[in-house]
């Protein structure tokens, strides 16, 4: 197991062999705070931190590295046509009939998803889909 650095805010300087408490308020985001309490707890007493509060599905994964890299394009200047052939290759954007294309359309909502990333939207990543019980 290789080794990671944990920060953790204290009032005062830790005192080895003393115990300490982890404080979480019971709010929406409790379920999470409490996981990670006990991923940090497991790491700090070398044991292996177990599986990730939630995963991200493959197709997500690679439609947010998509919108990331579309984002890029887009504001340091290309164009739809530009960001479109840049993500799904030269060879798949047609010569004529390009503004009613599929491809035009996928690029300017991805191009909208990065920006939605950028304006905070990113946050959503931290916290799984809710399910009401």
């Amino acid at each position: 197991m290789g080794a990671v650095e944990h920060r953790i805010w204290s009032k005062e300087p830790p005192v080895v062999g003393a115990s300490y408490v982890a404080e979480l308020p019971f709010d929406d985001d409790l379920e999470a705070r409490a996981y990670a309490a006990r991923r940090l707890w497991r790491a700090m007493n070398g044991r292996a931190p177990g599986p990730a509060f939630h995963q991200l599905s493959k197709q997500r994964r690679e439609r947010l590295g998509a919108a990331i890299r579309a984002l890029d394009a887009h504001t340091a200047g290309g164009s739809y046509r530009i960001v479109a052939e840049a993500l799904f290759g030269k060879r798949r954007i047609p010569d004529r009939a390009w503004k009613t294309h599929d491809l035009r359309n996928r690029t300017i909502r991805l191009v909208q998803s990065g920006v939605a990333l950028m304006r905070g939207g990113y946050r959503k990543l931290l916290r799984p889909e809710r399910r009401e019980e």
